[in-house]
């Protein structure tokens, strides 16, 4: 008699000296290589399955389809975001610097999240009600409020709309992670090639657009 298997677990999961928790994040980790590298459409499960040394058949059973699988990681890849990059409306070239050296230390981040935006666009405008709630709108959500805040209170000048703000600085902290050939030409014809330049250079253009507060401007209490 066939062996069952436990709730919870693929139909083809069987006892072993190897738990099924550990493929499944083998498979997550080379689904986040692969899509990074390739793509959605470009991905191949069959390479991600001999990456994360099992089956096709596995994947499925993990994952049903290629773009579950794509916005299991993504999710994953989103939260993590969330949570190295908080925002100080008191310090938004601090901010900008946070987020440079979030994608400076993971561009495979930065290349899996522009690939979603790319391949999944259409689909994203046909749900996009329905997203509202998912956690990177409420971040933004939250972003957005803690910015008013700061124009409310003085720390932030109330000629700037929110959403620009917020827009601005998260492009300038991208400039290099989207630019890869500037950043390769910065290599041999910056005056100082180094990334601690790079990273300067962004934090002062913050620091001008949205200066730092003076310290006796600051509220006693946190925005």
């Amino acid at each position: 008699m066939p062996r069952s298997t436990s709730p919870g677990q693929p139909p083809d999961a069987r006892t072993s000296g190897e738990s099924t928790d550990s493929t499944r994040q083998r498979i997550v980790a080379a689904a986040k290589e692969e899509f990074a590298r390739h793509g959605i459409a470009g991905a191949r499960v069959d390479r991600i399955a001999k990456q994360a040394r099992t089956s096709k058949e596995r994947v499925y059973a993990y994952f049903r389809s290629k773009e579950a699988l794509y916005a299991h990681v993504a999710e994953r890849e989103t939260t993590a975001l969330i949570e190295a990059t908080q925002l100080d409306p008191a310090d938004l070239p601090g901010y900008a610097g946070i987020l440079f050296d979030h994608f400076t230390a993971r561009p495979d981040h930065y290349r899996l999240i522009t690939w979603g935006r790319l391949e999944l666009a259409e689909s994203a405008d046909d749900t996009e009600s329905a997203d509202d709630t998912s956690p990177l709108q409420a971040t933004i959500a939250g972003k957005l409020d803690k910015l008013r805040d700061a124009q409310r209170i003085g720390l932030l000048d109330p000629a700037w709309d929110p959403v620009d703000v917020l827009a601005l600085i998260n492009q300038i902290a991208m400039t290099w992670a989207g630019q890869p050939e500037i950043a390769a030409a910065a290599a041999d014809q910056a005056v100082d090639p180094s990334v601690t330049a790079r990273r300067a250079a962004l934090v002062t253009a913050v620091e001008r657009m949205f200066p730092r507060p003076d310290r006796d401007q600051r509220p006693n209490r946190s925005v």
